[in-house]
């Protein structure tokens, strides 16, 4: 499969800005209200969210590959009308976001691929679950303040099962034990693991950074993970098998991945595992990834 001609990230506007204040009129106050206040304070421009230093490295990108190849486009619950703040900010901050999905209170994940994205990103935990489902990669952006890391350079960190990699081996080690996980990886090691949700992401990723060397590359990615010797070898195997180059592998072996992560530099941050995440966010952008065996779907 060829990769596709452009990287295309889909955000929504509480990922990008800061909407608390909004968002909080609307759970307390209800619809009618969050559109007054919308309206109201459309002139006012809105902060930076936590999506936003990485939003803005996505999108200066293009200017080191002197085409277009990365494209962010806006999904939001928000009317067009009550989108049209959403829009002043964007104008004012610069940045180059021309298309975008106004869904007037409905889930927009359907148009997760309809605008061929390969990412959404999202604070709505309910819209990532039916990314997910729909086979989008997507991941819930937990809040925090909105930080970049210092390098110029676009760094994206990654965890391994039920992200990159599906979470058959994860599905052993819950149910049979470390020993019983470590052993099946020593007998699978030659044998690649099957994709996660992310790994189409990661193939797009790196078909940008194969056209540059690795030294003037404007993105860096990273694997860090929970496994340690002898479980690292079917992971270099399988993105070996991929044909995937990823810049840096941290295999921790159960260290906290948090101050791993601050040193990478990472601008965002992938994990399935909730604690993680919420451990994370404290020093990066972070995404929660609610899918596999970490994330059971709640009782009906």
């Amino acid at each position: 499969m060829n990769p596709p001609s452009k990287l295309v990230v889909a955000i929504s506007s509480r990922a990008l800005f800061d909407l608390d204040e909004s968002h909080r009129i609307f759970e307390q106050e209800g619809r009618e209200a969050y559109c007054r206040y919308q309206i109201e304070h459309e002139d006012e421009i809105l902060t930076p969210g936590v999506a936003f230093p990485l939003v803005r490295k996505l999108l200066v990108m293009n200017e080191h590959l002197g085409t277009p190849l990365v494209e962010v486009i806006l999904l939001s619950r928000n009317s067009a009308d009550t989108g049209l703040r959403i829009f002043n900010s964007i104008q004012h901050h610069g940045l180059d976001i021309t298309r975008a999905a106004f869904t007037g209170g409905r889930s927009p994940f359907k148009y997760v691929a309809a605008f061929g994205a390969q990412l959404f990103l999202s604070a709505d935990a309910g819209d990532v679950a039916d990314a997910l489902n729909d086979g989008q990669a997507a991941a819930t952006i937990i809040t925090a303040p909105a930080r970049g890391s210092e390098s110029d350079q676009l760094r994206i960190a990654f965890d391994g099962d039920a992200v990159l990699f599906s979470d058959e081996s994860e599905r052993i080690y819950r149910s049979a034990g470390l020993e019983a996980f470590a052993e099946n990886e020593r007998a699978s090691a030659r044998e690649p693991l099957p994709g996660g949700p992310f790994r189409n992401f990661l193939a797009v990723l790196h078909h940008i950074q194969t056209q540059f060397d690795a030294d003037s590359s404007p993105l860096r990615t990273a694997l860090v993970t929970a496994r340690g010797a002898p479980a690292h070898e079917r992971v270099v195997r399988t993105l070996r098998a991929w044909n995937i180059r990823i810049d840096e592998a941290l295999f921790l072996g159960g260290l906290d991945k948090s101050q791993f992560l601050a040193a990478f530099g990472a601008d965002i941050f992938f994990d399935d595992q909730k604690s993680n995440c919420e451990a994370a966010s404290r020093h990066v952008a972070t995404g929660h990834v609610p899918h596999g065996v970490a994330n059971p779907p709640p009782p009906s």
